[in-house]
């Protein structure tokens, strides 16, 4: 398989640092099912009065290690944008969209933290390199790179807040099916279109997409990227998963259901 320089440089940065522009500019085609899952909303007094965790409770809530065999859990790199003002869109309906594929709070947050869970890399291969065929290098190249890594995103909110802010990301994947341009900082995507994806009916409620975009240097090949935003009371969780093996093999990929039965053990 002929291996551009740019997607080379993409793998690199999104192993090493999870480098959101060039990921969301690097992705590999998923799953065309269009269909969504979501649970049913909060009822009555409890929806107005729900308090917003702090930020120490919530911190205590992300995964540990111990909580996801297979995985390695880290802070997110400096490369993923800090705050939500780091994340433009050309279209503002979107916004909620952009910050949830950011590991960034999809609306007005009382507290909020993040992390990145990575699929353990399997054993290196028993070849040195000089003794391997080109083939056996590309294969060992890509199955070192056939890892999913996710950004999880959790945030709280005061009131029906997290219905709200659950909502707005709900009607972003509708409403922004033609796809939007994203920027952080010097670096833009393009995504040429937005469906709805098989949710994992975790939580409360929950909804996933997949965000589509033409894939460098691949002569106008696309891919896409997947997320899923699931709500447990007056907490939402966002995950959003890229796997850089799979990109390269053309293969899909989805959110792991792993990550998303552990996070969602770990709130109840």
């Amino acid at each position: 398989m002929k291996r551009s320089s740019g997607i080379r440089l993409c793998a690199t940065v999104a192993v090493s640092a999870l480098s959101l522009a060039l990921i969301t500019g690097c992705s590999d085609g998923g799953s065309d099912k269009a269909e969504s899952n979501t649970g049913n909303a909060a009822q009555g007094s409890e929806k107005n009065t729900a308090k917003a965790l702090t930020a120490a409770e919530l911190k205590k809530l992300l995964l540990a290690k111990s909580d996801l065999v297979g995985y390695e859990i880290a802070p997110v790199d400096k490369s993923v944008p800090a705050t939500k003002t780091a994340v433009t869109v050309d279209k503002q309906q979107c916004e909620p969209l952009a910050w949830a594929m950011s590991a960034q709070a999809p609306g007005d947050a009382a507290s909020a933290t993040n992390e990145t869970a990575t699929e353990a890399k399997s054993a290196s291969p028993s070849k040195s390199v000089e003794d391997m065929t080109d083939k056996e290098m590309e294969d060992a190249f890509n199955a070192s790179l056939d890892h999913p890594v996710t950004l999880i995103g959790l945030s709280s909110y005061d009131g029906d807040g997290a219905e709200k802010a659950f909502k707005s990301v709900s009607d972003a994947v509708k409403s922004c099916s033609g796809g939007f341009a994203l920027t952080v900082g010097k670096d833009s995507t393009k995504y040429t279109g937005v469906v709805v994806e098989k949710a994992s009916n975790s939580g409360d409620e929950s909804v996933a997409f997949g965000a589509s975009s033409v894939m460098e240097d691949t002569g106008g090949q696309k891919g896409t990227v997947h997320t899923e935003v699931v709500r447990h009371g007056s907490t939402l969780v966002t995950y959003y998963t890229v796997n850089i093996g799979a990109l390269i093999a053309n293969k899909a990929y989805t959110v792991p259901s792993t990550v998303i039965d552990a996070q969602a053990a770990k709130l109840k």
